[in-house]
Protein backbone atom coordinates (compact mmCIF):
# COMPACT_ATOMS: atom_id res chain seq x y z
CA UNK A 1 0.00 0.00 0.00
CA UNK A 2 2.84 2.41 0.82
CA UNK A 3 4.52 1.64 -2.52
CA UNK A 4 1.28 2.32 -4.36
CA UNK A 5 0.86 5.63 -2.54
CA UNK A 6 4.47 6.58 -3.31
CA UNK A 7 3.92 5.79 -6.99
CA UNK A 8 0.71 7.83 -6.99
CA UNK A 9 2.41 10.86 -5.44
CA UNK A 10 5.42 10.66 -7.74
CA UNK A 11 3.35 10.62 -10.92
CA UNK A 12 3.89 13.76 -12.93
CA UNK A 13 0.26 14.81 -13.15
CA UNK A 14 -0.17 14.85 -9.34
CA UNK A 15 2.87 17.07 -8.93
CA UNK A 16 1.68 19.31 -11.79
CA UNK A 17 -1.73 19.57 -10.15
CA UNK A 18 -0.15 20.53 -6.82
CA UNK A 19 1.92 23.23 -8.51
CA UNK A 20 -1.18 24.51 -10.32
CA UNK A 21 -3.12 24.77 -7.05
CA UNK A 22 -0.32 26.70 -5.35
CA UNK A 23 0.09 29.07 -8.31
CA UNK A 24 -3.69 29.47 -8.51
CA UNK A 25 -3.85 30.41 -4.85
CA UNK A 26 -1.10 32.99 -5.31
CA UNK A 27 -2.77 34.28 -8.48
CA UNK A 28 -6.00 34.91 -6.58
CA UNK A 29 -4.37 37.91 -4.93
CA UNK A 30 -3.48 39.41 -8.31
CA UNK A 31 -7.01 39.03 -9.67
CA UNK A 32 -8.54 40.35 -6.44
CA UNK A 33 -6.28 43.40 -6.61
CA UNK A 34 -7.30 44.08 -10.22
CA UNK A 35 -10.99 43.78 -9.39
CA UNK A 36 -10.81 45.80 -6.16
CA UNK A 37 -8.45 48.45 -7.47
CA UNK A 38 -9.72 48.95 -11.00
CA UNK A 39 -13.08 47.40 -11.80
CA UNK A 40 -14.97 47.96 -8.53
CA UNK A 41 -14.26 51.72 -8.59
CA UNK A 42 -15.71 51.81 -12.12
CA UNK A 43 -18.86 50.12 -10.82
CA UNK A 44 -19.00 52.62 -7.96
CA UNK A 45 -18.84 55.46 -10.48
CA UNK A 46 -21.77 54.02 -12.44
CA UNK A 47 -24.00 52.70 -9.64
CA UNK A 48 -22.85 54.88 -6.77
CA UNK A 49 -21.64 52.02 -4.54
CA UNK A 50 -19.78 48.74 -4.96
CA UNK A 51 -22.23 46.97 -2.64
CA UNK A 52 -25.33 46.12 -4.66
CA UNK A 53 -27.12 44.13 -1.96
CA UNK A 54 -29.47 47.04 -1.23
CA UNK A 55 -30.37 47.71 -4.88
CA UNK A 56 -33.95 46.85 -5.89
CA UNK A 57 -35.03 45.88 -2.37
CA UNK A 58 -38.65 46.07 -1.22
CA UNK A 59 -40.83 44.79 1.61
CA UNK A 60 -44.20 43.08 1.10
CA UNK A 61 -46.92 41.81 3.37
CA UNK A 62 -47.87 42.28 6.98
CA UNK A 63 -44.55 40.85 8.21
CA UNK A 64 -42.57 43.12 5.88
CA UNK A 65 -40.98 40.19 4.02
CA UNK A 66 -37.97 41.63 2.21
CA UNK A 67 -37.23 40.83 -1.41
CA UNK A 68 -33.90 41.90 -2.87
CA UNK A 69 -32.70 41.59 -6.43
CA UNK A 70 -29.43 43.17 -5.31
CA UNK A 71 -28.55 40.09 -3.24
CA UNK A 72 -28.45 38.17 -6.54
CA UNK A 73 -26.84 40.96 -8.55
CA UNK A 74 -23.93 41.52 -6.15
CA UNK A 75 -22.25 38.07 -6.41
CA UNK A 76 -23.15 37.85 -10.11
CA UNK A 77 -21.43 41.16 -10.82
CA UNK A 78 -18.40 40.18 -8.71
CA UNK A 79 -18.11 36.91 -10.67
CA UNK A 80 -18.35 38.78 -13.98
CA UNK A 81 -15.73 41.30 -12.85
CA UNK A 82 -13.29 38.54 -11.90
CA UNK A 83 -13.91 36.80 -15.23
CA UNK A 84 -13.41 40.11 -17.07
CA UNK A 85 -10.14 40.79 -15.22
CA UNK A 86 -8.81 37.33 -16.08
CA UNK A 87 -9.84 37.72 -19.71
CA UNK A 88 -8.45 41.23 -20.19
CA UNK A 89 -5.21 40.89 -18.25
CA UNK A 90 -4.32 37.20 -18.73
CA UNK A 91 -6.10 35.52 -21.64
CA UNK A 92 -5.84 38.37 -24.16
CA UNK A 93 -2.08 38.97 -23.68
CA UNK A 94 -1.37 35.22 -23.79
CA UNK A 95 -3.35 34.89 -27.04
CA UNK A 96 -1.44 37.83 -28.53
CA UNK A 97 1.86 36.24 -27.52
CA UNK A 98 0.83 32.93 -29.11
CA UNK A 99 -0.16 34.75 -32.33
CA UNK A 100 3.19 36.57 -32.39
CA UNK A 101 5.01 33.26 -31.98
CA UNK A 102 3.08 31.77 -34.91
CA UNK A 103 4.02 34.66 -37.19
CA UNK A 104 7.65 34.56 -36.05
CA UNK A 105 7.67 37.97 -34.38
CA UNK A 106 8.34 36.42 -30.96
CA UNK A 107 10.86 33.57 -30.60
CA UNK A 108 9.74 30.28 -29.13
CA UNK A 109 11.00 29.59 -25.61
CA UNK A 110 14.42 27.97 -25.56
CA UNK A 111 14.73 24.25 -24.98
CA UNK A 112 15.57 23.11 -21.46
CA UNK A 113 19.18 23.42 -20.39
CA UNK A 114 21.53 20.49 -20.89
CA UNK A 115 21.51 19.56 -17.20
CA UNK A 116 17.70 19.50 -17.17
CA UNK A 117 17.66 17.21 -20.20
CA UNK A 118 20.16 14.92 -18.47
CA UNK A 119 18.04 14.79 -15.32
CA UNK A 120 14.94 14.01 -17.38
CA UNK A 121 16.78 11.18 -19.11
CA UNK A 122 17.93 9.74 -15.75
CA UNK A 123 14.36 9.99 -14.44
CA UNK A 124 12.99 8.15 -17.47
CA UNK A 125 15.63 5.42 -17.18
CA UNK A 126 14.87 4.94 -13.48
CA UNK A 127 11.14 4.75 -14.19
CA UNK A 128 11.67 2.15 -16.93
CA UNK A 129 13.80 -0.24 -14.90
CA UNK A 130 12.10 -3.35 -13.53
CA UNK A 131 11.05 -3.34 -9.89
CA UNK A 132 12.00 -6.14 -7.50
Amino acid sequence: MITGFKNFIMRGNVVDLAVAVVIGAAFTGVVTALVDGLLNPLVALIVGDTDLTTVLTWAVGPNDTVFSIGVILDPLLKFLLVALAIYLFIITPMNRLAARRKTGEEPEPKAPAEDVLLLQEIRDLLAARPRN
